[in-house]
């Protein structure tokens, strides 16, 4: 499919696309079957863990409380960003099926980096929780409301909508296109943007811009509460409660890690990594920054957390009981 579509571009002209070629993972074409096992694994290893963390949430009044609200949006987050994503994927490398619309690609990249955003804005929401829970507990009950949560969530999709909308606008203001050929397993903003043939500065430097408002500013915040909450762990006069508070932020900063490690290595890869790096390690990147945080999330937060762990062993034991008698 990829040859017969390569034949009808003008190599040397430009034109407007109605669809793009996905190329997928260059260089592991031989592998794909393999690939497909491991992105469907991954896919569904994040959708059941995620799914089960809904529950137990949904169903324990017990963690009805604002840390675990933020972690059931974050598992619905993890779900939709995954399902954007991974059945092109799972199409690609299983059928061959590398051909998308354009308004698909568009909507495609407007969906990621909107989910990307308001997951990063979810971890600011939770970073934020932890600093004021430990910091400054006496005032817990007081700012940690159900409304202060509402406008928190209500504002971070707002945020996002309102930031990535004119990356959006100006992909399809493009006047022409060099290629329809997207060297990228799915379509990712940079990706698209290097195939315009037109000036792509004012594009490429606004995603940049979109990149260091929204991660730059959570992430920088997430370490100034961390930090904040590290000094008072450390003030305590209890060795256990020392422990404990540890204990209660290790799953964050694991999540924190895994997401935005992830997130600023293949955005800087892509971006500047250029020639040294090779493609397939890009795409490989950019992937697994898709794929693996929705399966790290549910089972670190399900292991560390001791609220959602009980929980758990009391839902199995409970459905185990009526056999045992």
């Amino acid at each position: 499919m990829i040859s017969k579509a390569i034949k009808n571009i003008k190599v040397n002209g430009t034109f407007y696309p109605t669809f793009f070629i996905l190329v997928g993972i260059p260089g592991l074409e031989a592998s794909y079957n393999w690939v497909f096992a491991v992105v469907c694994l991954c896919y569904v290893l994040g959708l059941l863990g995620n799914f089960i963390l809904l529950i137990v949430i949904s169903a324990s009044p017990s963690l009805h409380k604002p840390m675990f609200i933020f972690l059931s949006l974050l598992a619905s987050n993890d779900i939709l960003l995954s399902t954007i994503v991974v059945p092109k994927l799972l199409s690609i490398f299983w059928f061959q099926a590398n051909q998308i619309s354009f308004d698909c690609c568009v909507a495609q990249i407007f969906f990621v980096h909107s989910f990307s955003s308001f997951e990063s804005g979810l971890l600011f929401g939770m970073s934020f929780d932890r600093y004021i829970a430990i910091c400054q507990p006496l005032r817990y009950e007081s700012i940690m409301t159900k409304t202060f949560i509402v406008k928190l969530v209500s504002v971070l999709p707002i945020r996002a909508v309102a930031l990535i909308s004119p990356s959006i606008i100006m992909i399809r203001k493009f006047p022409a296109f060099k290629t329809n050929i997207v060297p990228h397993s799915y379509c990712e903003h940079i990706a698209i943007v290097k195939l315009a043939a037109a000036d792509i500065r004012i594009n490429s430097a606004l995603g940049l811009a979109v990149a260091f408002t929204i991660a730059g500013a959570d992430l920088m915040f997430i370490l100034v509460s961390y930090c904040a909450i590290f000094r008072a762990v450390f003030s305590l006069p209890s060795k256990d409660a020392r422990l404990k508070t540890f204990n209660t932020c290790i799953p964050h900063v694991c999540v924190f890690l895994s997401f935005y490690g992830l997130a600023i290595f293949t955005f800087l890869s892509h971006r500047f990594g250029g020639k040294r790096i090779p493609p397939y390690v890009h795409i490989i990147l950019a992937d697994t920054y898709l794929l693996l945080p929705p399966i790290l999330n549910p089972i670190i937060y399900g292991v560390k957390t001791k609220l959602i762990r009980d929980q758990v062993w009391r839902a199995l034991h409970k459905n185990q009981s009526p056999h045992s008698k």
